[in-house]
């Protein structure tokens, strides 16, 4: 098999965002493909690279909406399995006043929890730079126990590997049960994405620092990645922290996508300067490139097919210099 940039496994869903209202009053939705990972891979698939993901589908016409945006934006199918059974998981996102958001989940199974460890493509697995994964494949089985091996094949062949919690209270049994996955998940990454409200989560610390310090001392992650919402994102590696502030555009309209976006980001600058320790002046870099991508995806509906190019990213730099 070829080899890949970045191969990512986990949830790959519908994301109904509301677009108005009816004449009647109801709200109209819109059916956008999504999943954190297809969105990261969506992003880095755009700027160049090449990418596959390894999840599952339902036998529906929503897995098949998902399956031709996958294509439709340049993401490897290679690793994608179809459930004859359970349905296509849905989530429906609902935007809070300041632009956040909340989820529902019909997801009791959804077909991306029924991966199973024998579906898992291993040829993936032995020839990818970058592995991404999160902790929504480990809220159940069968797929918990795919996204470990799948996790332990990678480490095998070398990747980077690279974790975003994107924690989902709603998704888990317990918050106990997620704490532990979570911190599982950790103890495997390289690289770690992690939001201001998760490391708080997590650790019990208010103070940011302290929190990242705490997740420091029990866990050798290289390089930690910060996001701070709307106020931009922190990186610490070795002895290095770096703050880069956000971009404020008067076009936002909600934050869907742009986590995923900064994560694509930041990955897109280690496939292109090296898998390395990095300078302050190149994480500050990193950061201020990945949060302008997070900022334009901020401005649009969806995520999977609203991930910025690289001309619209650097045309916001030289605009915000």
């Amino acid at each position: 098999m070829e080899h890949f940039d970045v191969a990512a496994l986990g949830e790959i869903l519908i994301d109904f965002t509301q677009q108005g209202f009816s004449p009647e009053g109801n709200p109209v939705l819109e059916a956008c493909p999504g999943g954190a990972p297809c969105n990261v891979l969506s992003m880095l698939a755009g700027l160049g690279h090449k990418t596959t993901f390894i999840g599952k589908i339902g036998r529906d016409s929503f897995g098949e909406q998902l399956e031709h945006a996958l294509r439709e934006v340049g993401i490897g199918l290679e690793g994608l399995v179809v459930d004859e059974h359970v349905h296509t998981t849905l989530a429906f996102v609902h935007t809070l006043p300041d632009g956040d958001r909340d989820f529902s989940f019909y997801r009791n199974p959804g077909a991306d929890m029924m991966l199973s460890e024998d579906e898992v493509n291993r040829e993936i697995l032995s020839s990818t730079t970058i592995f991404c994964y999160g902790s929504l494949s480990m809220t159940g089985e069968p797929v918990a126990s795919a996204a470990r091996y799948a996790i332990e094949v990678a480490e095998q062949n070398a990747s980077v590997m690279a974790f975003d919690p994107n924690l989902r209270p709603p998704l888990w049994d317990t918050m106990e049960h997620a704490r532990e996955e979570v911190l599982w998940g950790m103890g495997h990454a390289d690289v770690l994405k992690i939001s201001d409200n998760e490391i708080q989560w997590l650790s019990g610390r208010e103070d940011y620092d302290e929190g990242i310090a705490w997740l420091r001392e029990r866990f050798d992650i290289p390089l930690i990645l910060l996001t701070l919402g709307p106020n931009g994102s922190r990186a610490y590696q070795g002895d290095l922290r770096v703050e880069v502030p956000g971009f404020h555009l008067a076009q936002t309209i909600e934050t869907t996508g742009a986590g995923d976006c900064f994560f694509g980001g930041a990955l897109h600058y280690l496939l292109e300067h090296g898998w390395r320790a990095y300078t302050e002046d190149e994480l500050a870099h990193l950061l201020r490139w990945a949060n302008a991508g997070a900022a334009i995806v901020t401005c649009r509906k969806g995520a999977l097919r609203a991930m910025p190019h690289a001309d619209e990213i650097e045309a916001l730099l030289a605009r915000e210099a």
